[in-house]
């Protein structure tokens, strides 16, 4: 871990914030993050791959609508929430935010639950963030 990690931090979502969501950036998903949101709208693997999804040979992300960043964030929060994909349930815990104090603090500038809650010591934070290494290995190699 590097030297300018931290040792424990705070963070709890804050009820009705959404600024996580409208940070510019690409949601990406897993084969499973696919399966399920495709299940909790009802539609098949296809047909939501087909609307909502970009495939490359390395990754899946959701493709971005016109005017903001999501297809499924809406003024009462994230309409596929119960289903949301890995790297959306994950934050703020993603390796290069917990591995690294500055950009823990820029991150702090946009959302408001870090800082808050009980103090969470780091090694759990760190086993949250393996799982985004696991879910997204091309990125983290």
């Amino acid at each position: 871990m590097p030297a300018h990690a931290l040792e424990g931090l705070r963070f709890q979502c804050q009820p009705g914030c959404t600024n996580c969501c409208d940070v510019q950036g690409f949601v990406y998903l897993t084969e499973t993050d696919l399966e399920q949101a495709a299940a909790f709208t009802g539609m098949t693997k296809a047909a939501f791959e087909n609307r909502y999804v970009y495939r490359t040979k390395n990754f899946l992300r959701l493709r971005k609508p016109r005017h903001s960043q999501c297809h499924f964030l809406t003024e009462a929060g994230c309409s596929i929430h119960p289903a949301k994909p890995t790297q959306c349930r994950l934050f703020p815990f993603w390796p290069e935010l917990v591995e690294n104090r500055r950009e823990w603090s820029k991150t702090a500038g946009h959302c408001p639950g870090i800082g808050k809650g009980e103090l969470i010591q780091i090694g759990a934070a760190m086993e949250e963030a393996e799982g985004m290494r696991r879910a997204y290995p091309a990125m983290y190699s």
